[in-house]
């Protein structure tokens, strides 16, 4: 296993110890005014993972459409609760924190989501969107990973990126550097699940880990802020996913220098990241959907109004895009535990200062289901990352995704 490939993982903290990463960036509102346009990894990319598979119709719901709720009797989103979008799509209600991104026009919805043959297992169609490979092909690296080995980061970055909520290095796996925070009870019942002998068959990754401690530590101190940084005024959400934007942005924050003092020269990157991958736990909702999707749904919604808020505050609201992603969307046809199957096609989200908001692929075609009662695929998710690639880092996607993707107006010039 190559040196990069876990470079820095394992700065493990508590909730209590991501207090430590106190205070953010040494610059505030006043930035805002003259922050510059930038460009290339100047342009952060966060990453949010919707793990389980996200439920894309009672997220952004086709209330027009009969249909829908002769599939979804029980568990389909009333058409007076949900909040509407344009004359036949809706928004879930535990997603009205979202509307005033949307009225900004800072809010897309790419809807149709998934790709060529779709495979219904959480481990395999994780895969090929983390490597960004066809259904029938097997790619080691992850798309970032290919992407950062064929444009390194700046020498300045501390690492490629930082990895929240989950110890798997998805779209970084096997070379790319990355900072993981991760909960220390989590991280060792991790390295107790197997003898130290099989560690190294089963999780190499996490081998590595124990192996370059040192490094880790090293890795992860780059980001801790300095005596006199400005700290956040931004309030965040409680809860494991508003932990981790906290984290995030406080780690975002402290990686930055100001180039003068308040209202002086815009924000320049420091010891700073090119992407940053957050996981929202929960969305293989098989049974009792309703609630538990709402919950999560909520939590979304609380992290993105704080993430803006804390981006604004950084002058870093324009220079940065939000992505959602997840391994497949859910079966159109509710279960008989009031929950959800393993389905195919979804909707993302995609947010940020220069994005160009509203309803973006196509909506789902529910009178066109497949035999197996999923949704006919409309955009394949590597367009998603082409756009991100090449308009947003200016990198050559085709060499790194492998194949030509169009890419989709998500971006405004």
């Amino acid at each position: 296993m190559k040196r990069r490939e876990f470079l820095a993982a394992a700065a493990a903290m508590t909730a209590a110890g991501a207090a430590s990463w106190l205070p953010g960036a040494a610059y505030a509102q006043g930035s805002m005014a003259v922050q510059r346009r930038a460009s290339g990894y100047d342009n952060l990319l966060i990453l949010i993972e919707l793990k389980g598979g996200n439920d894309g119709l009672n997220t952004v719901v086709p209330f027009a459409d009969p249909l829908y709720y002769r599939y979804r009797a029980n568990i389909g989103v009333r058409r007076d609760d949900a909040i509407q979008l344009d004359e036949r799509t809706a928004l879930h209600p535990a997603l009205a924190p979202l509307m005033p991104m949307w009225r900004d026009h800072e809010l897309a919805i790419v809807q149709g989501v998934s790709y060529a043959q779709p495979n219904l297992s959480h481990f395999r169609s994780i895969e090929i969107w983390d490597t960004a490979s066809n259904a029938d092909q097997y790619l080691r690296e992850g798309w970032l990973t290919r992407a950062f080995a064929n444009a390194p980061v700046p020498k300045g970055f501390a690492a490629d990126g930082l990895v929240l909520g989950s110890a798997e290095m998805g779209p970084l796996a096997n070379g790319a550097s990355a900072v993981a925070l991760v909960n220390p009870a989590q991280f060792a019942r991790a390295s107790r699940l197997v003898t130290p002998v099989s560690l190294k068959e089963r999780n190499p990754a996490l081998a590595h880990i124990l192996d370059v401690e040192n490094e880790i530590v090293h890795a992860a101190d780059q980001l801790r802020p300095r005596p006199g940084q400005y700290v956040l005024k931004t309030g965040f959400p409680g809860g494991a996913f508003g932990t981790s934007v906290k984290t995030a942005m406080q780690a975002l924050a402290s990686g930055e220098t100001m180039a003068g003092s308040q209202g002086g020269p815009a924000p320049v990157p420091g010891q700073g990241v090119a992407v940053i991958r957050l996981t929202l736990n929960g969305f293989d909702t098989h049974q009792n959907q309703p609630q538990r999707h709402a919950d999560l749904l909520r939590q979304f919604a609380a992290g993105m109004v704080a993430m803006r808020s804390a981006l604004v505050e950084m002058g870093r609201w324009d220079r940065t895009l939000i992505v959602t992603y997840a391994e497949f969307g859910r079966r159109v046809r509710e279960n008989q535990s009031r929950g959800t199957d393993h389905g195919t096609a979804s909707a993302h989200f995609v947010a940020g200062g220069r994005v160009a908001g509203g309803l973006h692929g196509e909506a789902p075609q529910l009178a066109r289901l497949d035999g197996n009662g999923n949704l006919p695929v409309a955009v394949d998710f590597r367009q998603i990352y082409a756009t991100v690639l090449a308009n947003w880092w200016g990198l050559d996607a085709q060499a790194v995704l492998q194949h030509r993707f169009d890419t989709l107006p998500l971006l405004r010039a």
